[in-house]
């Protein structure tokens, strides 16, 4: 009798501890992709970044020689005015 009660103390929690497991691993594929998916968003999400510091590098390259470009010009109508 007392095998039984010890078999029914370690038996049964393994049991719901096997039931409570089962959905994950068996969603561990889905998880997988998901993980793999959002590590490649990562990875552009990083090329985009450095892409767009590269433009903000151009654009404050551009406006400099805008606002050189303006100076002259103000130059040159100073001259002619």
């Amino acid at each position: 009798m007392l095998i039984w009660i010890v078999l029914a103390l370690v038996l049964l929690p393994l049991v719901a501890l096997a039931l409570a497991v089962r959905p994950v691993l068996a969603r561990l594929p889905q998880l997988r992709r998901a993980a793999v998916a959002l590590q490649r968003r990562a990875a552009e999400a990083e090329a985009l970044q450095d892409t767009a510091e590269t433009l903000q590098q151009r654009a404050e390259g551009v406006q400099r020689q805008l606002d050189t470009a303006s100076r002259r010009l103000a130059v040159i109508k100073a001259k002619r005015g």
